[in-house]
């Protein structure tokens, strides 16, 4: 156990990432050495940002929760933080059911945790956070909040409604950012297409991007988690213009069928979903789409099903994630609907939607053979450079694997031929 040694353990998304990357930040200017997610856990406190999403989530949180209130009993740690959504969700049940915790902090009073240790909150670097990711590379959180009624989600209620935050803040941070290395942003929010509405009434995502797309030294701009509905199309001519504008767009339309969005309360039609994607790839063509698809929300046929196959076959979708609806206690589906599609058929239609896409994506990436692409190095391994082309986000997408036959430096930006696959990743030559 080494004193003065903070261990933070991020459980979740990105966004929860950026927030324990800002409290790592306040940790460093209060005296302490910080560790993010360490392969082994030597510090005195350990704070543990945790996800309440689904229950895969809330499981693998209360799970993580409970080895270090056992580490904590047997005196390998001194004392033990809780913070993020579950925390902000279930604040009174944990309290109860695990006492070893020193305290618990909800989604957005992590500030309070410097309090509780006796430190200082400094104001004066609320835009600076102690990067976790590799140094060329960053998410930046421009919302807090959804301000969405899907049926099946509780994000709103642990985070309460869309919360903009000022262009001039986002700006002076990404150039902050950028002075210290770093290359690469991710745009993240719960939903990056309302930014604006909760201020001005209108989307000002494109008028964002602008602003960043002129900081001289910024690379790629990525943008992450848009909404189908009210689709803000200005965006389009922005990322076809800019050429720090990744091609490439993270947007969740969970299924097709008019009976589901309809039960799903998403607030859009198929017809209207169909024409999104044409106008997208119209107007930014080679354009990279991720989306995530839901299956075995209540209500679900066979027929529904049957629908969203047809769709992911016949629009290709670059990147596609797939997940079971899970009945989270307070959504307007776990209150309204009954959870009606077994937990089998939920599964089986899970394994037969993403096998389907395996065959889509791995015939997309096939196409890439011999077509040369800009390529960012993230790290070296001992046979191959590894990096990743405007088309691949960080963690979640393939990547290109290159031979070490000539000298490449991690974080910096090479044309790399792409000579083959292995798996799902592609093979490259420089």
């Amino acid at each position: 156990m080494k004193r003065n040694r903070i261990d933070i353990i991020t459980l979740g998304c990105s966004k929860n990432l950026v927030d324990s990357e800002k409290l790592a930040r306040q940790f460093v200017a209060n005296g302490y050495t910080v560790k993010h997610d360490a392969e082994k856990v030597e510090g005195e406190i350990v704070v543990i940002n945790t996800c309440g999403f689904v229950n895969d989530a809330k499981e693998e949180s209360v799970n993580t929760i409970l080895q270090f209130a056992a580490a904590k009993r047997w005196n390998k740690i001194k004392r033990l933080f809780v913070m993020g959504c579950l925390s902000e969700r279930y604040l009174n049940e944990l309290k109860q059911e695990i006492p070893e915790v020193d305290k618990f902090f909800g989604k957005f009073d992590w500030r309070g945790l410097l309090s509780a240790l006796g430190k200082s909150y400094h104001a004066d670097l609320e835009l600076e956070r102690g990067l976790s990711t590799p140094a060329h590379l960053a998410y930046l959180k421009i919302s807090e909040g959804c301000s969405r009624t899907c049926a099946f989600c509780a994000i709103p209620l642990m985070t309460g409604k869309h919360v903009s935050r000022p262009i001039a803040e986002i700006v002076g941070e990404t150039k902050k950012l950028v002075a210290n290395g770093v290359k690469e942003i991710l745009l993240i929010a719960q939903d990056l297409t309302f930014y604006g509405f909760d201020t001005d009434r209108k989307s000002r995502l494109a008028e964002l991007i602008e602003y960043l797309s002129d900081i001289n030294g910024l690379e790629w701009i990525r943008l992450h988690y848009a909404y189908p509905s009210l689709f803000p199309y200005n965006i389009l001519k922005v990322m076809q213009e800019r050429e720090n504008v990744c091609k490439y767009l993270d947007i969740a339309f969970q299924h097709v069928s008019d009976n589901m969005l309809r039960l799903m309360k998403r607030n859009i039609t198929k017809a209207e979903t169909l024409e999104l994607i044409h106008a997208i790839r119209t107007a930014v063509p080679g354009i990279h789409l991720r989306t995530t698809l839901m299956v075995g929300h209540p209500g679900e046929t066979q027929a529904d099903f049957e629908e969203l196959k047809d769709f992911v076959a016949e629009m290709r979708f670059e990147r596609l994630g797939a997940f079971v609806y899970s009945d989270e206690e307070g959504t307007y589906a776990n209150t309204h609907y009954r959870d009606d599609v077994a937990a089998e058929t939920k599964k089986s239609r899970l394994d037969e939607l993403m096998a389907l896409q395996e065959t889509v994506a791995f015939e997309i990436a096939r196409q890439k053979t011999g077509k040369t692409f800009k390529t960012i190095i993230d790290r070296e391994e001992p046979d191959f450079y590894i990096g990743r082309t405007e088309f691949d986000s960080p963690e979640v997408d393939p990547e290109v694997l290159i031979e070490k036959t000539k000298k490449m430096t991690v974080g910096d930006f090479y044309q790399v031929k792409i000579s083959g696959m292995n798996g799902f990743d592609m093979l490259g030559e420089f």
